[in-house]
């Protein structure tokens, strides 16, 4: 298992080139919580979202000979925009797997960032495996979303941020919630926050239908969940967690929490109400949980991740124009 000196290293890399977004507290939302709620909005993040700490941490490791090849990564549109952001950086050909079906912002931006699209149906076809092929063919090194050391150091520096900075405003988080797809930025979070604060509570939050972290902890052995179930949380849509990520989590996560899609849908209002940001469904899981008491924060110094932005215009007027 990586430590904490592995997401130290990770966050010298990454310095001054992934943003150090702030934690920023709201008083509607301590009012509703009944205690203080510190939000680390990703979504401010290059790309949207958090996954360009991961893939910088990666690749910029890769030798000489490695970069010259390239890399193939597979993604719903998060990875995929922070692999292929972290490519252009550093010079290197990314071609990346996604969804035909992702938000049209995801691939617009990848192709934008530089990326080589290569487009498959999700609920057919295995992503997983057509990467690994294209991989093989060009001689590329995989970039995993989640399932690698370096990826999973690289996103561990949220939760260090969010240690140090609720540290320095005299507020240390009790608990953290944060949105939970296939268990990389819980993993690596997790890993700092309990070298950081040892008491802190982590939690998982996934959306409904698509619960196989949750699962996995309380069996004790990863779960795999049927896919078929379409969601908005497109971010979070994996059918088991890493088995590296897992093994971290089964160690250091206390439990998991599930939101429906109403209470993610309600999150995204809030937090364009009352923040002024723009959060994606899969990144507004962890508020979604808070706001629907799926956990208890009266009293408690509560820290959320809002792990991304990336959402289509369409449904986020959509969401937004639904009667409240």
């Amino acid at each position: 298992m990586i430590d904490i000196d592995d997401i130290e290293s990770a966050a010298g890399r990454l310095a001054n080139v992934a943003v150090e977004t702030p934690l920023i507290q709201n008083a509607e939302l301590d009012r509703i919580a009944g205690g203080v709620v510190l939000l680390k909005p990703e979504c401010l993040q290059r790309t949207g979202s958090f996954k360009i700490r991961g893939a910088y941490n990666l690749l910029s490791q890769l030798s000489p000979e490695q970069a010259q090849r390239g890399v193939v990564a597979w993604s719903s549109g998060n990875h995929a925009q922070g692999v292929a952001a972290a490519a252009g950086m550093l010079g290197i050909h990314a071609a990346i797997v996604m969804p035909e079906d992702a938000p049209s912002a995801k691939l617009e931006n990848t192709q934008r960032l530089g990326g080589e699209v290569i487009t498959y149906d999700r609920y057919t076809g295995d992503r997983e495996a057509i990467a690994r092929k294209l991989a093989a063919e060009r001689g590329a090194e995989i970039v995993p979303s989640y399932e690698h050391d370096d990826i999973i150091a690289g996103q561990g520096t949220v939760g260090l941020e969010i240690a140090d900075q609720s540290i320095a405003l005299g507020q240390p988080a009790e608990q953290v919630l944060i949105c939970c797809g296939g268990g990389g930025l819980t993993s690596g979070s997790a890993i700092a926050l309990k070298a950081r604060l040892p008491d802190v509570e982590v939690y998982t939050v996934e959306p409904e239908h698509y619960d196989d972290t949750l699962q996995s902890l309380q069996s004790g052995s990863r779960v795999s969940v049927p896919t078929s179930t379409r969601s908005i949380c497109d971010a979070l849509l994996t059918d088991s967690p890493g088995k590296l990520t897992f093994d971290i989590m089964q160690r250091l996560v206390s439990d998991g929490l599930v939101v429906s899609e109403d209470e993610v849908k309600v999150a995204m209002r809030f937090a364009f109400q009352h923040l002024k940001l723009v959060v994606e469904p899969g990144g507004a899981a962890a508020l979604a949980a808070i706001l629907a008491g799926k956990i208890e924060t009266a009293g408690k110094t509560t820290a959320a991740v809002l792990s991304g932005g990336n959402v289509d215009y369409e449904l986020y007027a959509a969401i937004q124009g639904e009667p409240v």
